[in-house]
């Protein structure tokens, strides 16, 4: 009779907390939904005929992601712009240049197509100010500039290969000596020695499927990718499906953390909890890189659905807790003292 209450009521507290979080995530998503259901009427009268110029902007918007009035900020140290003409250059004219600097901030004021030229057919007027203007190849603009959005910079920087190397090497070499030092110390670890809480497990999860999409979009449709850097959002039913249910995972990512978070204080004393989290940041890390590399090499696939099997299977045979305590309610994996309490559960 004691166990069949213990496990009743901690079933209670189980489906308690599911429903808060459950009304928690369904009210985000609502408000999501709320903030996108406006839409601005089209400024163009019916029957309005574009002109060829028009045409060719739009053409080229769909193509190359952004056009005139387009907003960018210099990341390269410097940016040199042709005062002249860019026909002149094309011919072999001596120009002038004059230089923006990095965080100089440019919008597109013009943009001229040259079938002659060999090296870039496509130039771009861009101005700091009204004094401050000038052409340049679109190759020579998009590899020194970013997009004027925070997004946009974050994405920019993430996206550095001599970044990802660099972290991945980091991260590997960090993450496993921080996993040998607690497991050493007997420390609680996910999936190794881990807390009966199922919430750090699913952050683990949801980062490696996070990865795994990351690289089969850059593999299968990397123009989607290229639009939303230059055109991003964070609401996900604003984007096509495969985008948009990427960024959802990034914000279940945020809700998942915080719940996770909520059950390492709960369960664990401050110093273990502590450890905890460093272990978790350490695995998830390991996650993300390895999942994200190996996923452009094809092999992500089959180490993604052996990875969910391993930590479902290493969480439900030795995480998953089977009984409450009698008197403060907290989950215990096996009869015996409370960690929390100290009363004894038999």
């Amino acid at each position: 009779m004691r166990d069949e209450r213990m496990t009743r009521e901690m079933s209670f507290r189980l489906l308690r907390k599911l429903t808060t979080i459950s009304l928690l995530i369904v009210h985000l998503l609502f408000s999501v939904v709320l903030s996108s259901c406006y839409r601005q009427p089209s400024p163009t009268p019916d029957g309005w005929v574009p002109t060829a110029e028009q045409v060719d902007s739009v053409s080229f918007y769909t193509t190359h992601h952004y056009t005139q009035n387009y907003n960018f900020v210099v990341t390269a140290d410097s940016l040199a712009l042709i005062v002249q003409q860019p026909g002149e250059a094309v011919v072999g004219m001596r120009v002038d240049t004059i230089r923006v600097l990095r965080h100089d901030r440019l919008v597109v004021a013009d943009i001229a197509t040259f079938a002659s030229d060999t090296i870039d057919s496509v130039w771009v007027q861009v101005a700091r100010d009204q004094l401050t203007m000038g052409w340049l190849h679109e190759g020579d603009l998009l590899a020194a500039v970013a997009p004027d959005n925070p997004v946009s910079r974050f994405i920019d920087f993430f996206s550095d290969s001599h970044l990802l190397i660099m972290l991945a090497v980091v991260v590997l070499c960090l993450a496993l000596y921080v996993v040998g030092r607690l497991y050493r110390r007997h420390a609680p670890i996910v999936h190794l020695r881990d807390i009966p809480s199922f919430y750090p497990t699913l952050l683990c999860l949801l980062v490696a499927v996070a990865a795994v999409i990351y690289s089969t979009i850059q593999l299968a449709d990397p123009e989607s990718w290229r639009h939303y850097y230059y055109h991003p959002t964070l609401n996900p039913f604003a984007l096509p499906l495969h985008l948009g249910v990427f960024l959802a995972i990034v914000w279940a990512l945020f809700v998942v953390a915080a719940a996770a978070l909520y059950d390492v204080f709960r369960l664990l004393s401050t110093g273990q909890a502590l450890l905890y989290v460093v272990g978790l940041a350490a695995v998830c890390s390991v996650c993300y890189v390895v999942f994200s590399v190996s996923t452009l090499f094809y092999v992500g696939y089959p180490l993604l659905v052996a990875y969910v099997v391993f930590a479902l299977l290493r969480y439900i045979r030795h995480s998953r807790p089977r009984y409450a305590c009698g008197q403060c309610g907290l989950p215990l994996r096996s009869k015996g003292p409370c960690p929390r309490c100290g009363a004894m559960n038999v």
